[in-house]
């Protein structure tokens, strides 16, 4: 049995549901069950027999349109292990990108940036040229860049600290960089985090790395680790919006695409297009009262 969680516009439920179960008849798969979930406003819930996942997904694209859903092969429970990324998933930015704009290169850079996210560019190469490219930049600039440019995503927080009090661990991995990761995560409450580091001598920017690269590898690694800790049965989510969070997504029990490139969207269980990320724990069935508010 697939189950899928679906938060959609409101208007004509009813005559979409319809179109869905015709649409999925169509593949072979039959409607099962459908209920708005009591103790999840907005959410419906559809059951299929079956294992078309993917056939399952683009059905709901095709006939809810933007929305937020979540596919599983059974009814999703609250994760142990939860893993995101940073840039564009727990903040809204770039941080690259908006250093770059100190540099007067924002333009330059953030076209780098764009392709790699996309998959268009190796994501090593792409990370180690545009960080080449600010060699010479004060260190002043990361304070300076967050304190104006970096804000949270709306409903990070909550998403983070309800997941927390669940007994959830909470692991913050990105291709950035530890100087904005690390202040980022104490502000949302993640436990671990997993990072690059830019290299600074005399208060400057070397336009190299120190020490290893976190790439899609690490992420998924990452994600492993933390599940292998836990034992079999444990359950974990994964949220990301590039190509480089693939390998996690995939590798997650729930595997969620915020507001996504095409490609990461197309690996991901869900997806979250049309609310905040406290969708999220609606998708899950967590109840409201439950969430631990900022």
């Amino acid at each position: 049995m697939l189950i899928a969680r679906l938060i959609a516009e409101p208007d004509d439920l009813s005559e979409k549901l319809e179109r869905a179960r015709a649409a999925m008849e169509g593949r072979g798969l039959k409607l099962a069950s459908a209920a708005m979930l009591d103790f999840c406003s907005e959410t419906m819930q559809l059951g299929f027999p079956g294992d078309d996942a993917d056939g399952l997904r683009e059905v709901v694209d095709e006939v809810f349109g933007r929305s937020d859903l979540l596919v599983a092969d059974h009814e999703p429970l609250v994760p142990r292990v939860f893993v995101s990324d940073m840039d564009s998933t727990m903040i809204a930015a770039e941080c690259i990108d908006e250093l770059a704009d100190f540099a007067g290169i924002k333009d330059r850079i953030a076209d780098i940036t764009e392709r790699a996210m996309r998959g268009e560019l190796d994501f090593e190469a792409a990370l180690r040229e545009r960080v080449g490219l600010l060699e010479g930049l004060s260190e002043a600039a990361i304070n300076e860049c967050l304190e104006t440019r970096i804000a949270m995503m709306p409903g990070a927080r909550t998403l983070v600290q309800t997941l927390k009090d669940k007994g959830c661990r909470t692991i913050l991995v990105t291709g950035g960089f530890h100087q904005f990761a690390d202040p980022v995560a104490e502000q949302l409450g993640f436990d671990e985090v997993v990072a690059n580091r830019l290299e600074v001598a005399g208060g400057k920017l070397t336009g190299g790395l120190d020490g290893p690269i976190t790439d899609s590898s690490v992420k998924k690694r990452s994600l492993l680790d933390a599940m292998n800790v836990l034992g079999d049965g444990a359950m974990s989510l994964a949220l990301g919006d590039g190509a480089n969070d693939i390998p996690m997504i995939e590798a997650a029990t729930y595997g969620i695409a915020y507001r996504a490139k095409p490609k990461a969207r197309a690996a991901a269980d869900g997806w979250i297009d049309r609310g905040d990320l406290t969708a999220i724990l609606q998708l899950l069935g967590i109840k409201r009262e439950e969430w631990t508010w900022d």
